[in-house]
């Protein structure tokens, strides 16, 4: 009988992704974020920082953007960054043309001389 082998599934791409930069000097290492993260993009370190822990680094490959790492982050050192998909272009912006401006040349001030204040 042979072994059986599991073989990882290949990993679903996003229109979405995502950027986690974190603080290494703040960082203690205590990796709940690392299980807040459900696409693996954070683990730890080998290195450790001026405080003596070591610290999670990110690969941002994996990372989709969900924030889950920052939000159980006790440090509040995990800062994440989303791209957003391209959108297209509605149709009615196209037909503006771009020479085409509006100037306010006198400000109604009688407006603001009749406004109450608290």
């Amino acid at each position: 009988m042979e072994p059986i082998i599991a073989i990882p599934k290949p990993r679903k791409e996003r229109k979405v992704k995502g950027m986690v930069e974190i603080d290494f000097e703040k960082c203690k290492g205590c990796e709940l974020c690392t299980i807040a993260c459900k696409e693996d993009a954070l683990f730890l370190s080998k290195n450790i920082n001026l405080n003596g822990y070591r610290y999670i680094v990110s690969l941002n490959e994996n990372c989709t953007g969900c924030v889950n790492c920052a939000l159980v982050c006790p440090d509040a050192v995990i800062t994440v960054y989303r791209t957003n998909p391209k959108k297209k272009i509605s149709s009615h912006t196209e037909n503006i043309r771009p020479d085409v401006r509006q100037v306010i040349s006198t400000p109604v001030y009688t407006d603001l001389q009749n406004m109450d204040y608290i």
